[in-house]
């Protein structure tokens, strides 16, 4: 993972001290004899890559690096260490699960709420990725070419509520007519609904620190993970909602749960949405 880096006494000043000043780094202290540093490095990797380079993860091997270990005062592995600003600020010891590495993380990572805190639903403001704006160019192409066919129609709906152009996107989704309960339809309807819920929400940085001061406060872990979801950050998002159904079934009928299913229609990584289909069965029957 182009996150992760292997760290040593010769680089630990470079890659996690001077690195930290910009970017949060997560030092990983574990050894290859330790089983519960095993079942935690592949958590913390996947938990840095989705975060998108607002985090970096560092490794240090302590058999290999005694003397990092040693400066820490590291006498249980895996012991996991945050960096910002050039210093140790946060920390936990032993394999913890994905989502209490998350909200550990969750009020230290300012500078991502930040960003999340833009209105992706104003369309002058969003940035749109080039391979999306090729894709709406391509749909609108065919949609000029056969503009009686409905599933250019809802093709370019789609992806137009991905760029945050609902207004677009409801336009299109009104002239389907065969094609109105389809599937398809479905699918943009679902972004539109979590698209009118960021415009409605505190901003995230807001939402960072609610949920930092109050970890049981669901609707704002529901509107922050609504933002997760718009940014395309899936695996955030669903964490979120997961939370939400395990500590409270009953809160909004049962919002978690709810709001899982809709992600999951609008998620294209197949095997994110696998791995929270299983989370979610065994959340529901626990």
């Amino acid at each position: 993972m182009s996150n992760a880096i292997v760290t040593t006494q010769s680089n630990f000043e470079t890659e996690v001290m001077e690195a930290s000043m910009t970017t949060p780094v997560l030092v990983d202290f574990w050894a290859p004899w330790c089983g519960p540093c095993r079942t935690l490095m592949p958590t913390l990797e996947r938990v840095v890559d989705s975060h998108n380079g607002a985090l970096k993860l560092a490794k240090v091997n302590t058999d290999e690096e005694p003397a990092l270990s040693q400066m820490f005062g590291i006498r249980s592995l895996p012991t996991v260490v945050l960096f910002k600003d050039g210093k140790p600020v946060d920390g936990f010891m032993g394999a913890q699960p994905e989502g209490a590495i998350r909200a550990f993380l969750e009020k230290h990572l300012t500078a991502q709420a930040e960003i999340l805190a833009e209105d992706e639903a104003d369309a002058a403001d969003t940035v749109i990725a080039p391979d999306l704006e090729e894709r709406i160019l391509l749909a609108q192409e065919k949609l000029t070419a056969e503009p009686e066919k409905e599933e250019h129609k809802a093709e370019l709906a789609d992806l137009l509520a991905q760029t945050g152009d609902a207004d677009s996107a409801r336009e299109l989704l009104a002239g389907l007519t065969t094609l109105a309960e389809s599937e398809a339809a479905k699918r943009v309807q679902t972004r539109l609904a979590f698209l009118e819920i960021a415009e409605r929400a505190p901003s995230a940085i807001d939402l960072q620190d609610a949920i930092a001061k109050d970890g049981k406060n669901l609707a704002a872990r529901h509107q922050l993970g609504t933002r997760f979801l718009n940014a395309g950050q899936a695996i955030a998002a669903l964490d979120q909602f997961l939370t939400i159904l395990r500590t409270d079934r009953k809160f909004e009928n049962d919002l978690g749960r709810r709001s899982m299913l809709d992600a999951f229609r609008i998620i294209d990584d197949a095997e994110v949405v696998a791995d929270y289909r299983r989370k979610l069965s065994t959340a529901v029957l626990a």
